[in-house]
Order: C-alpha cells, then structure tokens, then sequence
C-alpha cells in the first residue's frame, strides 16, 4: 500500500505534468488522430493506430494524476523537524565500511525521476525515521541486516560544490 504523504516539489512535479499532458500533449495527440483518420481506410493507417494507442496511455495517465492528486497530503517543512529524521529530510549515512549515501525521503509518486531519493515506505526511511545525528539504524535487507550511522540531517538539499545547504528545487 502506498503512502499518501508527497513533498511540496513533488506535487507540483505531478501538477505540471498533469497540466503538460491535458493541456499540450492530449491536444497535440487528438488533432493528429483526427488527420490520420481524415485520410481514409483506418484499419491500415499506422499514424492513427499509434496515436489512437497514444491517446489511451494519456488519457489513463490523466485519471491517474487526477485521482492521485487529490488523495495526497502535502508535507512541508516544520522548524520543529530539526535535529530528527521525518519525511521530506535529506539524511546522509555511512556504512561500517565508510560507504556514504545521501537522500532524501519523499513518498512513493516521487522516486521515479531521481536517483537520490528514498520512498518513506522503504524499510531504509522506516528505521531512519525520528532518528538523530550520530545515531545507528540496522536495517534489514535482502543481503541480511546492515548497520548505519547518520552523519547529517538536514531540510534542505545537500550541495556538494561548496559544502552549503541550497533550497530544493
């Protein structure tokens, strides 16, 4: 079962990407489904087969976002977060061979795009969560168990040029 908890950035990724598809894309698609079937015999018209099936998986994404859209509940930061991991912290950990990983933990509709994120329903964010600086998380995994220590938390994104935290985009 998903989570319905999103972060800030991530609903307003699937806000612009709902609102590129049904107003740009979905009307780009229709217009070029209406000339292919203007050109007669559909049943051997490439164009109109592909946008016809082009239209189907738009239209699904469409429902989708806008069912999704209204059951998510947008989590924004609280000055009452800092010092503990919570959804939406950027955390770095380091393993016992000083293997270090950054991420942030955001819900499950935001994983998809990056790289450096962590769905809050991973057991990974499940043992970080309410969390500190210098504490140990074991987390179990397919390989066996894995201890962690949480070097940093922060609110805001890590910017590895200079060291700074950066707003997140």
């Amino acid at each position: 079962m998903k989570t319905n908890l999103i972060t800030r950035r991530g609903f307003d990724m699937l806000q612009r990407e709902l609102n590129q598809l049904w107003r740009v894309e979905r009307r780009e698609t229709v217009e070029k489904v209406s000339w292919a079937a203007s050109l007669g015999d559909r049943s051997e018209n490439a164009d109109y087969k592909y946008n016809k099936q082009k239209l189907r998986r738009i239209d699904s994404r469409i429902r989708y976002l806008t069912k999704r859209l209204d059951q998510l509940k947008v989590v924004d930061y609280s000055p009452q977060q800092d010092g503990q991991v919570f959804f939406g912290a950027f955390v770095e950990i380091e393993d016992e061979q000083g293997t270090i990983r950054r991420f942030q933990i955001v819900g499950p509709d935001e994983i998809y795009d990056s790289k450096d994120v962590v769905s809050i329903d991973a057991p990974m964010a499940r043992a970080l969560l309410k969390k500190h600086v210098d504490d140990e998380v074991t987390v179990v995994t397919p390989k066996g168990e894995q201890c962690w220590f949480i070097n940093k938390i922060q609110y805001h994104a890590f910017d590895e040029s200079c060291g700074d935290n950066k707003a997140p985009n």
